[in-house]
């Protein structure tokens, strides 16, 4: 048989390249902890209309690339239409109205997975993608679009990437989109001649969507279209300046944006993006902002939300060119043996460690202490501990420092411990390493 390949579009992650991934997510974990958030989980399959109702009908995600089929036929014959879920954030809102969460109180909540979209595979695009997503549902104030922006700049400055740019803008209201989406279709009508085929196909669907373009042939009659920011009115224009004194006071450096959109129909008021110079044309490593219509939308009573979605293949791929420190991939020891009843010594010489906090590797199978030695130095391991013959009768360990530490170093010389005493010697000896 032949051999089968990934499809296209969905990679491998492989374990040289997993302490990147491992590194984002626990540094993502600590913020979302630090600002009181709570993990949600949602299945990766939903009914499509759940999509379609939610992000809308005419958007490029609902239209060409989202991953749909029906379901095997139940005992009476009926299909299900199901989608591979293309964003987290209408699935969160489903759950939240089917449990009813907001009964009692505004949620903030996060998840991490993977979402699919049927897009052309290239660097930071990808069929199968994953999203660190954070979502706070039934707050009204800009001072969560506030909050969500100092999230992201705090995990920026714990991962030490940067300059990673913040552009803002706001969508307003219906009413007001309306106005506008009518006054920009007649100015780009005026220019109908000059629109390459993927603007005449968002004309008169989605003409904001236009502003996305990257032809250069069509960078004039952008800038010189109307501009949403010139038709809000007195309550959408009090949010989006509250929302500028807050990162204000909390210096945070934006620009406005006035050409700035989301390609999901659900945004009202606040949108916003975090972009790096150093990605290419895949620049936007984070999106995100206020979609207070989404959850009435999709029959739930009522009540605004906002959130943003980070894109990890992205950071990872700005972690990677930047060389940011990564979290320790070692373990702490690797136990090594000589077969035989030292390896089941070994065994449960582990098993002590591990009970004392420690992450432990033992040797697989059987081969000489000099291969097995090279194999613990392979680990990034802070000890090698031997469990030889001699050791194993007198129920002691040899340990070996295998870190240039300096003199301070505890093990930096070879030292007999009693097993029964093993795991908190080691477990003291990693804490002076760490001071």
């Amino acid at each position: 048989m032949s051999k089968i390949a990934a499809v296209r579009g969905m990679n491998d992650l492989l374990p040289a390249a997993a302490t990147l991934w491992e590194t984002l997510e626990a540094r993502a974990l600590d913020v979302v902890r630090a600002y009181g958030y709570q993990q949600m989980r949602a299945p990766v399959i939903e009914h499509t209309q759940l999509f379609v109702h939610g992000i809308g009908a005419v958007t490029d995600v609902v239209e060409r690339e989202m991953f749909s089929f029906e379901d095997r036929a139940d005992k009476d014959g009926k299909r299900d239409h199901l989608t591979l879920r293309p964003e987290f954030t209408a699935g969160l809102v489903r759950a939240t109205i089917e449990h009813n969460l907001l009964y009692d109180a505004p949620r903030r909540v996060w998840c991490m997975g993977p979402v699919f979209r049927h897009e052309r595979p290239q660097r930071g695009r990808f069929r199968q993608f994953h999203q660190i997503d954070v979502e706070a549902l039934g707050f009204a104030g800009p001072d969560l679009d506030a909050e969500h922006v100092l999230m992201c700049r705090r995990l920026w400055d714990a991962l030490g990437i940067g300059p990673v740019r913040l552009e803002i803008n706001s969508l307003g209201q219906p009413d007001e989109r309306a106005r506008h989406r009518a006054d920009l279709i007649a100015y780009l009508l005026q220019h109908e001649a000059a629109l390459d085929a993927d603007a005449k196909r968002r004309l008169h669907s989605n003409p904001l969507r236009i502003f996305d373009s990257k032809n250069p042939a069509l960078q004039p009659i952008i800038a010189a279209a109307p501009t949403l920011l010139s038709y809000l009115g007195s309550q959408s224009l009090a949010h989006f300046e509250r929302f500028q004194q807050f990162l204000r006071a909390a210096g945070v450096e934006f620009a406005i944006n006035p050409r700035l959109v989301r390609g999901l129909d659900y945004y009202n008021l606040t949108v916003y993006e975090w972009i790096t110079d150093r990605l290419g044309t895949q620049g936007t490593i984070c999106g995100g902002g206020r979609y207070d219509p989404l959850i009435e939308r999709l029959g739930g009573q009522p009540a605004p939300a906002c959130g943003f979605a980070i894109g990890v293949e992205r950071v990872v791929d700005l972690m990677r060119d930047m060389a940011v420190p990564l979290s320790a991939a070692g373990c702490d020891a690797y136990v090594l043996h000589q077969g035989g009843d030292t390896q089941l010594t070994a065994l449960l010489a582990a098993e002590q460690l591990r009970d004392a906090g420690l992450e432990v590797l033992v040797h697989g199978g059987e081969a000489s202490l000099k291969s097995q030695m090279k194999r613990a130095d392979a680990s990034a391991a802070e000890f090698a501990v031997i469990i030889g013959a001699d050791e194993a009768v007198a129920q002691v360990a040899a340990v070996k420092g295998l870190r240039d530490r300096g003199v301070a170093a505890p093990f930096a010389q070879q030292r007999v411990v009693p097993l029964a005493q093993l795991g908190e010697v080691l477990a003291d000896a990693l804490e002076q390493i760490s001071e």
